[in-house]
């Protein structure tokens, strides 16, 4: 059974319910929780004994880290008005590329330095350190942080849609849910653009390894590269999306008009990837992708 397979199984039902579970206790201590199990899973992989064991370990990885989108995606709508909520998720995802874009000669160096099972420990420990500061400064909604202005905070407030606003009211359970369109067009949406991000996940060092045998340190010298071109995109998608809306266009409409042109750029290299023999041209085309 391969590695992947307990991650990706468990990180699908985290994603069907880690954001109720946000819904219900809200996002600061949430992500707590998330982050925490992701963690404590990283550090595990360094007692691992067998395939077992590791597999589990893994699923447990996916089991938390699911939880950090919706509740990243949560975060970003309490804290960002309309007009500039679709930049600052740019901010995330480039985060997340620029993540891998360090991690991967990071990893490979501690890998050769330390041994993979105290990478494992480092790993799972930078992760519990994260939550300090995350703790400390996500101490209340925008309504009642005390850092901010009160110009701040009104800009932040009144920006929003009265929907988005944070209130007291339940959520909205899964049956009704499923009967909006819009619920629909995210699910398909994420049905047809995730296996893009996994295939850099899980294909693109096996790729690396079969066709220009790639060692483990060589891997992380060079599979970051590809995750450039996601930073270059989530950051210029979010910034185009902001600027049609505030040049006044409607805001399903931009968003669509970004993700339909982010759509036109993939196509044709998705076609091209498999053909070239010699690098630096595969970094280009996954690059695009």
């Amino acid at each position: 059974m391969p590695l992947s397979f307990p991650v990706s199984l468990l990180y699908g039902i985290s994603q069907s319910i880690s954001g109720r579970i946000f819904d219900k206790i809200g996002t600061r201590i949430g992500m707590v929780m998330s982050i925490g199990l992701w963690s404590v899973a990283a550090a595990l992989h360094a007692f691992s004994k067998g395939i077992v064991s590791f597999s589990i370990f893994r699923g447990l990885l996916g089991l938390g880290e699911a939880g950090n989108w919706p509740g990243a995606t949560k975060s970003n709508a309490e804290w960002f008005p309309v007009k500039e909520r679709a930049f600052a998720q740019g901010i995330f995802n480039a985060g997340a590329a620029m993540g891998a874009v360090v991690s991967a000669p990071l990893v490979a160096y501690f890998y050769g330095a330390i041994g993979w099972r105290t990478t494992f420990l480092l790993l799972g420990a930078l992760g519990i350190i994260w939550i300090i500061p995350w703790l400390i400064i996500n101490k209340a909604m925008p309504a009642k942080h005390p850092w901010l202005t009160e110009e701040e905070r009104t800009f932040i407030l009144d920006g929003q849609e009265p929907q988005n606003v944070v209130t007291e009211e339940k959520s909205l359970p899964l049956k009704t849910l499923l009967g909006f369109k819009k619920t629909w067009a995210i699910i398909l949406s994420r049905f047809l653009l995730d296996p893009i991000w996994w295939l850099f996940v899980s294909w693109l060092p096996l790729y690396l390894s079969e066709k220009f045998h790639f060692d483990i340190k060589q891997i992380g010298a060079f599979a970051w590269f590809p995750y450039v071109g996601a930073t270059i995109g989530s950051l210029g998608g979010g910034w185009l999306t902001g600027y049609w809306i505030r040049n006044g266009m409607q805001v399903n409409k931009a968003r669509l008009r970004a993700i339909t042109l982010g759509g036109a750029i993939m196509l044709l290299p998705s076609y091209l990837v498999v053909w070239p023999k010699h690098l630096p041209w595969p970094w280009v085309l996954f690059s695009l992708l």
